[in-house]
């Protein structure tokens, strides 16, 4: 997945909102900053592994914070999936 289709879609941004996504099951696919902790990575990919969730992590936390339209770096961000 591209930027360009997280800017288009509903998503929400952050670690703290990212995880709430997944476990509510609306997470469609996650985006992870390929610059971000190590340890913050791992728990996400192993949480969307369980979930069957994909996961992107070609872009840093800049390109991430941009493409959400936020001023600041985020680590993360889920794209909510169709009802």
């Amino acid at each position: 997945m591209t930027l360009d289709e997280l800017k288009a879609s509903a998503f929400v941004v952050g670690l703290k909102e990212t995880e709430r996504a997944i476990d509510r099951g609306e997470a469609g696919h996650v985006f992870i900053a390929s610059d971000c902790d190590d340890r913050i990575s791992l728990t996400l990919r192993n949480v969307c592994a369980k979930a069957g969730i994909s996961v992107t992590d070609d872009f840093t936390k800049k390109e991430i914070g941009r493409a959400c339209g936020i001023k600041v770096k985020a680590a993360s961000a889920a794209v909510l999936a169709s009802r």
